[in-house]
């Protein structure tokens, strides 16, 4: 595409310059300047040769019928030269708009991509609205500014340069003269622009605060209207629209500066070159111009005109458009921690277990959230995590999947590592429910088939019956295709809870992670739940998270963390009869309840 536009770009270029260069025989048959040529010389590719015959032709047409149709002939060439010219100019248009849409398409898709490759830990130190203000207004930003000025940057060159070299030949001196005068508009212009980039980069990261603050507000509008916040939300938000509203006046009036400021200075490099022109019409040594060529130099100079006004334009749109470029390079740029060995080996099952040893691991390299841990989970093994929040249990089971890298010590999965089995295969041997079920705003089908390739309606119900799914599934306007609205929002909690267990049925996971997963139920969605995951962890590797001691007495192993350790290990009746152990305490407080 980008050497199709460019090769329609020269030839535009060249036929501009052409159907200008037919002013000349033009003004002088208006100007009765026209000299009769009577011999005809043999062709050749030399410009003199061409006008030379040119006007031999001419000077026939004339004799025969007459100035009026000479000038009507002439004319015509003209008229065919600015025909090619304009069909020319729109076909590399016609290129440019393809060439400009898939550079931001791929863009687009880039930012996606690299959102969904990034570990957890960047997400914690950026915030989501900032992140989708970067994902469509900073890309639309690219496409309305660096993106419209690339016809600039492929057709403007080559139009000065076919152009320049033109005037060159008609008079050189007027064109030294010219450009002279050309780079001191160029350096006032740029001066103008200097401080665009930063101004619009402000911009950028205040409309990114006000889609944080938006964001906020939809995800948490239940509580905003619960503690009659509206007024206070609504302060904030119009507090960081003002800030908005003040940056972007400032660079919308920079910007708008542009146009005038390169017209001026046009004009007034135009009012001097016909000065120094005129006085070489004047003059009657070797530099002296012809009323028609001088006429026609204006012509051909004020094409070069456009194109310079229209390089201050593209200055100024590349500028704050940069300005975005650098906010989506912090996403496209930000680097992978967790690296995948490019000759990682293949797991399909698990055969034996799974070892945590020595493991340590920090979030910000101060503080431990684990330290020293070391376990041993045997395959179809249940282990029970429990202790109070921010002990650890959570951090525990994300480091298996390799949601975070351990900062100290290793996890093995069948004797080895597992930063040396693909991520792909890594992750395709875990299901994951977790305390909130993250569902999407598709149907029901595809929810429970999320993840899955090629599930039948069959394998999709059969999971959902083992889920305790299936009928209130059937109870749905449309059952397993009614769309379940925004993260599930159509649905009760212990509905949702319900959908993502069948979805992990459906996968039929080797290893299974439940991270608290009926803590935030009513009784009845519990028991449902609860049943649903009996049958789920059956004969299952797993690790559940638990804050209800009720639901993992049956574990095979009950692992008890404090601070980043697991202080206590048994089942069930052995930490139980531990006199002032965590376990015990933990459990009759619960009991009080």
């Amino acid at each position: 595409m980008l050497v199709v536009s460019f090769g329609f770009n020269i030839l535009s270029a060249i036929f501009s310059v052409l159907s200008m260069v037919m002013l000349i025989p033009v003004l002088n048959i208006l100007f009765q300047q026209d000299k009769e040529v009577m011999d005809f010389l043999p062709w050749a590719f030399k410009a003199s040769t061409i006008e030379h015959n040119f006007y031999y032709f001419i000077t026939q047409f004339k004799l025969e019928f007459g100035p009026g149709a000479a000038l009507l002939f002439a004319g015509l060439f003209m008229i065919i030269g600015t025909f090619f010219k304009c069909a020319t100019s729109y076909l590399a248009e016609y290129t440019n708009v393809g060439l400009r849409n898939n550079i931001i398409r791929d863009i687009r898709n880039d930012v996606y991509q690299k959102i969904i490759s990034l570990p957890l830990g960047f997400f914690q130190q950026q915030q989501k609205g900032d992140i989708m203000q970067v994902a469509t207004g900073d890309i639309a930003e690219i496409e309305r500014t660096v993106m419209s000025s690339v016809n600039m940057f492929m057709k403007n060159p080559v139009m000065i340069l076919v152009t320049l070299g033109s005037m060159i030949y008609i008079s050189p001196t007027l064109t030294l003269f010219a450009f002279i005068l050309l780079p001191i508009a160029g350096g006032i212009i740029g001066k103008i622009g200097k401080n665009l980039k930063t101004k619009s980069l402000e911009g950028q990261n205040k409309m990114g605060e006000l889609m944080s603050i938006l964001e906020e507000t939809l995800s948490g509008l239940r509580i905003v209207k619960a503690f009659n916040a509206e007024t206070k939300m609504d302060n904030r938000y119009a507090s960081e629209s003002q800030n908005y509203c003040t940056v972007a006046k400032k660079i919308a009036r920079r910007w708008d500066l542009a146009h005038p400021v390169s017209e001026f200075l046009g004009t007034v490099v135009m009012i001097i070159v016909v000065w120094f022109g005129g006085t070489l019409i004047l003059t009657a040594g070797e530099d002296a111009l012809s009323v028609s060529v001088f006429l026609t130099y204006l012509g051909i100079f004020y094409q070069i005109i456009n194109p310079a006004k229209d390089f201050s334009k593209a200055y100024y749109s590349i500028q704050k458009g940069m300005a975005a470029m650098e906010r989506i390079d912090r996403i496209l740029l930000a680097p992978d921690k967790i690296f995948e060995n490019a000759e990682g080996r293949e797991i399909q099952t698990l055969k034996s277990g799974i070892e945590y040893k020595n493991v340590t691991f920090s979030y910000n390299g101060e503080r431990d959230v684990l330290k020293n841990v070391s376990m041993t989970i045997p395959k179809g093994k249940m282990i029970a995590l429990v202790g109070q929040s921010g002990s650890g249990k959570s951090t525990f089971v994300d480091l298996l999947p390799r949601f975070w890298d351990v900062t100290q010590g290793e996890i093995l999965i069948d004797g080895v590592n597992i930063k040396n089995y693909k991520l792909h295969d890594l992750r395709g041997l875990m299901g994951n429910v977790n305390q909130e079920a993250i569902l999407f705003n598709d149907t029901i089908y595809n929810n429970i088939a999320f993840g899955v390739e090629h599930a039948t309606q069959e394998e999709v119900e059969t999971a959902a019956k083992v889920a305790n799914a299936h009928s209130f599934i059937l109870e749905q306007d449309n059952g397993y295709q009614t769309i379940i609205g925004d993260r599930g929002s159509k649905l009760s909690g212990g509905q949702r809870q319900r959908i993502s267990i069948a979805r992990a049925v459906l996968r039929n996971p080797d290893i299974l992670i439940l991270d608290e997963a009926t803590s935030a139920l009513d009784t009845e969605s519990e028991r449902l739940v609860q049943e649903a995951l009996e049958h789920l962890l059956k004969g299952r590797t797993s690790l559940v998270v638990a804050h209800r001691l009720s639901t993992i007495r049956n574990a095979d192993t009950i692992c008890v963390f404090n601070e980043g350790e697991i202080v206590e290990v048994g089942t069930h009746e052995e930490l139980i009869g531990k006199e002032n152990g965590v376990y015990k305490k933990l459990h009759d407080l619960q009991q009080l309840k």
